[in-house]
């Protein structure tokens, strides 16, 4: 498993940007092969936003529907991942939790930040 610091989010108004940061701060970063986020609305479930995939030839984002076209996900470098994003909506309030997958199948979850966009 890796350890993973999240920073970024806040509190903003409706149509606003925001951009999360996910790094790993230990562990091996060579057996991560995916990182990502998911959020969990309150009394709701924890939901995909986006992760990136290591994968042969380069990255592979995959965006859940709510934030596609709105949301970017990126590698700032090979230990750390970005989400911007952008036109955000009362609806994308929550937690957002940063997850890494290694080669082995474990995961690894952030502490959460929360997120909230008023309207």
């Amino acid at each position: 498993q890796v350890q993973l610091v999240e920073s970024g989010g806040g509190s903003v108004q409706t149509g606003d940007s925001l951009e999360l940061s996910c790094a790993v701060a230990s562990g091996s970063i060579y057996s991560v092969t995916a990182m990502g986020w998911y959020r969990r609305a309150p009394g709701e479930q924890r939901e995909l936003v986006a992760t990136v995939a290591t994968v042969t030839g380069g990255d592979r984002p995959t965006y859940g529907e709510a934030v596609k076209g709105r949301f970017t996900i990126s590698r700032r470098s090979r230990s750390t991942v970005v989400l911007q994003m952008t036109a955000l909506r009362p609806e994308d309030t929550g937690v957002y939790y940063c997850k890494a997958e290694t080669r082995s199948g474990l995961e690894s979850w952030g502490q959460g930040t929360q997120v909230t966009v008023s309207a």
